[in-house]
């Protein structure tokens, strides 16, 4: 019998419209209800979270803006503040569960010199395990539900990790919001050259599920 596990993946307040001074990704906050009816379909809800210092290296300034390069091992560019623990952007959105309530639960790029996207692993070199893969595989999962934020980022990572890892991947359109059209694109294209299967409605992928062995 297929294990299924579904993953929320930094569905937090910073990355939607709630802080605008962080990362609002247009309609993020619009996720949680899609979410949690995609978790429905699971026998494990896996979640998320970004969980940054203001003092981490990467922290974008005046004299270097989001998006400048910047070296460092598992760093790449230059980021607002965002997802600091103690904050409402930090925060999961509203009606989803508290992350002690789900099965497994990751807090990534707590390091001030890490900034990792996908959910899998720690560095940038996917070298160092969250422990998720290791959970799903103890469980004997083998297809996950994916949405969360952003599309074009976190979600798109986290995706191409679980795909690497031999599981069959499903991304969940109606639980995720992305960045920007052009890099949304992008994301989806990579995404799907690497094996994962886009469904527009949660209503698509409850079809899809009910057609697995």
């Amino acid at each position: 019998m297929t294990k299924i596990a579904s993953f929320d993946v930094d569905a937090q307040n910073c990355f939607t419209p709630i802080c605008p001074n962080e990362l609002p990704v247009p309609e993020g906050n619009l996720i949680a209800a899609p979410l949690n009816e995609q978790a429905k379909l699971a026998d494990f809800r896996l979640g998320s979270k970004d969980a940054h210092s203001p003092d981490a290296i990467w922290v974008a300034t005046e004299d270097a803006p989001q998006f400048t390069p910047i070296d460092g091992k598992n760093v790449d560019i230059r980021w607002v503040q965002h997802a600091i623990p103690g904050t409402l952007g930090f925060e999961l959105l509203e009606t989803l569960p508290h992350p002690s309530d789900y099965d497994f639960f990751v807090w990534k790029g707590v390091e001030l010199d890490m900034h990792p996207y996908g959910a899998c692993y720690h560095d940038l070199q996917d070298r160092l395990s969250t422990g998720v893969l290791e959970f799903l595989s103890a469980r004997d999962v083998s297809t996950v539900l994916v949405g969360g934020l952003a599309t074009d980022y976190c979600v798109k990572t986290t995706a191409l990790q679980l795909r690497r890892a031999g599981l069959r991947v499903l991304l969940n359109l109606e639980a995720c919001r992305g960045i920007a059209p052009d890099t949304i694109s992008i994301a989806l294209e990579e995404m799907t050259n690497a094996g994962v299967e886009i469904y527009q409605m949660t209503s698509d992928l409850k079809k899809a599920i009910h057609s697995l062995p």
